[in-house]
């Protein structure tokens, strides 16, 4: 989305592909010939080593939920040194943060001119705060939070009861949010008076965070909003991230699913448009995904397993995945345990019905290779031709 929004105004050397290592980075570096600016999506344990290297005109931080606890460990570990990081930005370093998430809006309190992104639409608030919520407790005096509005995990507009810390004011809102299914999102992008209605390509409200991360990042690089918000409208759907590929009369539609925040997130935008009762589901344990997948039982999938009537389990961890589901409550007859994703991929499409929709949910490196056969047999470009 950043780059959609930069991209006419430099020559961005960007690790679209989303090598997000130091690695990837360096090797971005390395073929920028002519580039004006850099522009890196940064893993949050590789922050520190690539900030440190290359001092950021502007460091936009997400969210932190749990995600590879076996790679990073528990989120005060990553914000900890997320702190230091933002503690070395030199005074000509602009800082975004996401104001909705507790541990990373307190980042931002240290350096003047910071500026802050959430949402603010109570009507798509959850009734309650997700199971699945990570950042609870006051980061200053450890009381529970209270939640006017929680909109995605732990996200939202908090309050400490005990001490006063809540979600500071927001320079970036989205307001008026229109969820379109499976197709589309609509909100205002405000910036304090300055409206634009965005129509995103992606749904979900997690995609709205996206866009504000990205606008907001572009606004202290001084574009202006109307510019912001016809870059976020041109931005197409990444690969596994509930994009469309047209297989013979049916519809594949891949949605990554990577931790439970995401997962459920994924489930709820699903189960909005009027979910689905065929689906397979793909979860492997290599080192980009995380081998501890004790993840999948914090996913809510008993909404999601009980309009299914049929579900194909894949990927190294095929079995564990269909025991969460008969847990879940989906009728052990229903599932098939596939292990093999290409032929998993063939048994759903021969249970979707003509002219229908094959709903398929898999990790970071099924996504991949998912690519890989669908590229393979000519329904899509590879993805790396698509991002140069």
């Amino acid at each position: 989305m950043a780059a959609e929004i930069l991209s006419p105004r430099f020559l961005l050397a960007h690790n679209a592909a989303g090598a997000n290592l130091v690695s990837g980075v360096a090797t971005t570096l390395a073929s920028a010939e002519g580039a004006q600016l850099g522009l890196f999506e940064v893993d949050e344990a590789a922050l520190p080593g690539v900030a440190a290297q290359i001092p950021p005109r502007v460091l936009c931080l997400g969210n932190l939920f749990r995600d590879q606890l076996d790679r990073y460990g528990e989120l005060e570990v990553v914000a900890e040194r997320w702190r230091e990081t933002v503690g070395g930005l030199s005074l000509q370093s602009r800082l975004v943060v996401n104001g909705d998430d507790p541990l990373v809006a307190q980042l931002g309190q240290s350096r003047k001119e910071t500026l802050v992104y959430g949402i603010d639409d109570p009507r798509h608030a959850g009734p309650a705060l997700q199971h699945a919520a990570d950042s609870k407790y006051c980061v200053r005096c450890g009381t529970p939070y209270e939640y006017a509005a929680a909109y995605v995990g732990h996200l939202g507009d908090y309050r400490c009861p005990r001490c006063g810390q809540a979600r500071p004011a927001l320079d970036a809102a989205a307001r008026a949010i229109e969820l379109q299914g499976l197709e589309a999102v609509e909100f205002d992008l405000c910036f304090g008076e300055d409206v634009n209605r965005v129509r995103l390509r992606v749904p979900g409200i997690h995609n709205v965070y996206n866009a504000l991360g990205a606008a907001t990042a572009a606004r202290a690089m001084g574009v202006p909003s109307d510019e912001i918000a016809r870059g976020l409208a041109r931005t197409p759907p990444a690969f596994g991230r509930f994009e469309r590929v047209t297989i013979g009369d049916k519809t594949l539609v891949v949605m990554l699913v990577k931790n439970p925040a995401g997962a459920n997130e994924t489930l709820r935008t699903l189960l909005a448009a009027g979910g689905t009762s065929i689906a397979v589901v793909a979860l492997n344990d290599e080192i980009a995904d995380g081998q501890d997948v004790s993840w999948i039982w914090d996913v809510d999938f008993e909404a999601f397993a009980a309009q299914l009537s049929r579900l194909v389990a894949s990927g190294q961890r095929a079995a564990e995945l269909a025991l969460r589901f008969a847990y879940g409550g989906l009728p052990r007859e229903s599932i098939e345990v596939v292990e093999n994703l290409e032929t998993a991929l063939d048994r759903g499409l021969e249970l979707t019905a003509p002219r229908g929709e094959l709903v398929f949910l898999p990790t970071y490196t099924a996504m991949l290779a998912l690519q890989g056969i669908v590229a393979g047999r000519g329904y899509a470009k590879p993805y790396w031709e698509r991002v140069r």
